[in-house]
């Protein structure tokens, strides 16, 4: 049996530490059967994230009754939009920063999400303010804390990826990934039932 190198053992504990800073998380993918939309839900770890899929027309509506200017409000239903619920199921708290987060596409180009500070820039430039739509870009969250806001990145309707997601607890950064998310399409999917 081959001795370790010294450099292979000062870096070992660090690859330990590494892979049990990566949480096991499953992903858990809904239709809603009466239009058609998915929702997708982490499992198993104790930051849970879900993610909603917002039509285009959906945003349009809600940033168009609240004064925006047309061109923002095309430039909001041209992001791809995800309702967006975090809840904080550990028995400590936890943080997060959606800046840190990334939408990995199947050819491998991870892209950074829209957070509420760069939405905020924006739209205060152009004289508008409709920040707590957007889910907040920060935040620690206490035990049993939920928040909730939109999520925004700029893929196309239609495109899917996986999220790589992350947060603080206990002085350590966890990663989990949800699998199989797709930006709503143009149009529904399933028309709606008739009453």
């Amino acid at each position: 049996m081959r001795a370790m190198k010294p450099f292979a053992l000062r870096t070992l504990p660090a690859l330990l530490l590494a892979v049990a800073a990566t949480a096991t998380a499953g992903t858990v993918e809904s239709t809603n059967p009466s239009n058609g939309l998915s929702n997708w839900q982490s499992e198993g770890t104790p930051f849970s994230l879900q993610l909603l899929q917002l039509m285009p027309d959906n945003v349009r509506a809600i940033y168009s009754r609240n004064d925006f200017p047309p061109a923002l409000v095309e430039e909001m239903a041209g992001y791809c939009v995800f309702g967006s619920v975090i809840r904080n199921l550990a028995d400590e708290p936890v943080s997060y920063d959606v800046a840190d987060w990334r939408a990995i596409t199947a050819d491998g180009v991870r892209h950074r999400l829209r957070t509420k500070t760069d939405w905020l820039k924006i739209w205060q430039s152009q004289g508008v303010d409709f920040g707590w739509s957007i889910l907040p870009a920060a935040q620690t969250l206490e035990v049993g804390d939920w928040g909730q806001g939109f999520t925004t990145l700029k893929l196309p309707h239609g495109s899917r990826f996986d999220l790589d997601y992350s947060w603080r607890q206990h002085g350590k950064t966890f990663h989990a990934i949800l699998e199989g998310l797709q930006c709503a399409p143009e149009e529904l999917p399933v028309p709606p039932r008739q009453p």
